[in-house]
């Protein structure tokens, strides 16, 4: 860059020298006399013809008239143009004063030939092309970040699927003993429910990392499930409220994935009325979606942080490791095509969230 100002500014002082060299010309032309057998010089000639690029308008005080080389006549014969170039002109280079025995003759407005302003821009396509290098530079490292912390999230993720398998194993174990005691078999059943819920949450955290199966499944069945779940364990002070069409609505879906961001969006509503308020979920369908919306009415997400909330790793809470959105956001956009985002949040009043999936092909 430095180079090419430097480059640029000696173009420009060659081109004062070349228009001085013009104006003496010029001036010898001015001062020929005809009727002299004094020819005129081959250098003036020269500096005459050659200049076939530097832009100039020519004023006579004489006549008090306009003339132009290297331009449009249309330009210099308009007078609004004209004066806007020649104070172009005036910023670039100082106009030359053409003089005969003391006598000004000529005023020359000249500026940049097309060569120097090309030049002239060189400098910010460099920057702009710098810019951009390290734009580059900072999105690869970025990128390589977050693959990191996938593969990270991931190996936990099955390490944790791992050690929960062994008491799993011994859970199953100890409800067949319980089935032949003396025991009210209810308990029996709503353990085995925990313990095939606990079996499903292994297997989801095994398939982290992996692509995961998509099945063509009823989404109305699905969230009835995951409703169910979370409504008969969850605090009596939690008013939900399910709003599902009558008619199946069929999508490509991974049961278990899909019911863990179910999950992660009731339970997040849930930590943010602190146990108290209103959670409902709503499923819809629209000509190519199905859309699933999930209300609370707890103190609401900032505006700034609508997006920053999908980001693994970053959290509201106090305690919290910020996996669940991210994660929820992994299952949905990139397992399943879909969309998920705040549709609108209100500090004190509460949040929604949306998720879009394509409705699943006949």
């Amino acid at each position: 860059m430095w180079s090419t100002f430097g480059f640029f500014k000696q173009l420009k002082e060659n081109e004062r020298e070349k228009m001085l060299i013009w104006a003496e010309a010029q001036k010898e032309i001015a001062s020929f006399d005809v009727d002299l057998e004094t020819p005129l010089s081959a250098t003036s000639l020269t500096a005459i013809s050659s200049n076939k690029t530097t832009p100039m308008i020519l004023y006579s005080h004489k006549d008090n008239k306009y003339d132009s080389n290297n331009l449009d006549p249309a330009v210099v014969n308009n007078p609004i143009k004209r004066a806007k170039l020649i104070s172009q002109f005036n910023s670039e280079y100082k106009p030359l004063d053409i003089k005969f025995n003391g006598k000004l003759i000529q005023t020359v407005y000249y500026g940049n030939s097309p060569l120097i302003n090309k030049l002239k821009y060189y400098p910010a396509i460099l920057i702009i092309m710098l810019m951009l290098f390290i734009a580059a530079i900072y999105y690869f490292n970025k990128t390589a970040k977050s693959a990191e912390q996938n593969k990270l999230w991931a190996g936990m993720a099955k390490e944790t699927a791992h050690q929960i398998g062994t008491p799993l194993s011994s859970l199953v174990g100890w409800t067949e003993i319980l089935k032949t005691e003396n025991v009210d078999q209810s308990y029996v059943v709503e353990m085995e429910k925990d313990i095939t819920r606990l079996e499903m949450i292994t297997e989801r955290f095994s398939k982290v990392g992996s692509v995961p199966t998509l099945e063509r499944k009823n989404l109305v069945t699905e969230t009835i499930e995951a409703y169910d779940y979370l409504k008969n364990r969850s605090s009596k002070l939690i008013n939900f409220d399910l709003k599902i069409p009558s008619e199946p609505i069929f999508v490509d879906l991974n049961t278990q994935l899909f019911s863990w961001t179910v999950e992660n969006l009731v339970k997040n509503g849930i930590d943010a009325m602190r146990g108290k308020g209103d959670i409902s979920v709503v499923v819809e369908a629209t000509d190519r979606h199905a859309l699933i919306y999930v209300t609370d009415t707890g103190k609401g997400i900032p505006k700034k942080y609508h997006k920053r909330i999908f980001t693994p790793g970053f959290t509201t809470k106090k305690r919290g490791w910020g996996l669940g959105l991210s994660l929820a956001k992994r299952i949905i956009e990139e397992y399943h095509n879909g969309k998920i985002k705040v549709l609108k949040s209100s500090p004190g009043k509460g949040t929604t969230f949306v998720i879009s999936l394509k409705l699943a092909s006949a």
